[in-house]
């Protein structure tokens, strides 16, 4: 039997992306930039430490935002029904700081993230990235202990992930990044998504 492995982004696949959450919560809109606008994540990052040392926020206010977010709606279904089926690891370029109160409601999943550096007074100074290239690596690290990989995401930092995965599906992208990446298949909901992964396993798959 095939041994077969689902790996999932987090924000905008099972929740809510965190900065475009702050940023609402905070009125400053510089925050919305996500990898879904950026396809360089250091560029990224680097506007992000700015803007929060210019407005002297720090850790705990993006907790507090974090606090008040849930699961998106039909996501802890979905993460259930891969969980009967596949072994399920997400991977993320959050943080372990922002992501610990998301995996309680999404039952404690395996995540695969990086590291925030914070100073005394709390406030987030700089980051530090498990390895470059992260998604990918970990796609490629199941494939050699010969794990048929399957993954989603919805954003330009999911894309390696997504070619070097055995199929790579996009989650309700934006249309840029289709247009970039036309050999990707699209879903647009989680049942979509699910059929896409029904089809490319080996195994008969119950709903």
């Amino acid at each position: 039997m095939a041994m077969e492995v689902v790996c999932l982004d987090l924000e905008g696949v099972l929740v809510p992306e965190v900065w475009i959450n702050v940023a609402a919560q905070t009125g400053l809109d510089q925050l919305k930039l996500t990898t879904r606008d950026i396809s360089d994540y250091d560029e990224l990052m680097r506007h992000r430490l700015d803007v929060l040392a210019r407005h002297g926020l720090g850790l705990a206010d993006i907790q507090a935002v974090i606090a008040t977010m849930a699961p998106l709606p039909g996501a802890v279904d979905f993460l259930n029904w891969l969980r009967r089926h596949f072994q399920v690891v997400i991977l993320s370029d959050t943080f372990y700081d922002f992501a610990r109160p998301l995996m309680v409601q999404l039952d404690h999943p395996v995540l695969f993230c990086h590291n925030l550096t914070v100073d005394a007074a709390g406030r987030v100074v700089d980051y530090e990235l498990r390895l470059p290239e992260q998604k990918r690596a970990a796609v490629e690290a199941f494939q050699r202990l010969n794990f048929t990989v399957f993954a989603a995401g919805d954003s330009y930092n999911d894309t390696a992930m997504l070619e070097q995965a055995d199929l790579g599906v996009l989650f309700d992208p934006p249309d840029k990044v289709v247009a970039e990446f036309p050999r990707l298949p699209v879903t647009r909901n989680y049942r979509e998504l699910a059929d896409q992964f029904r089809a490319a396993s080996s195994r008969q798959l119950s709903d």
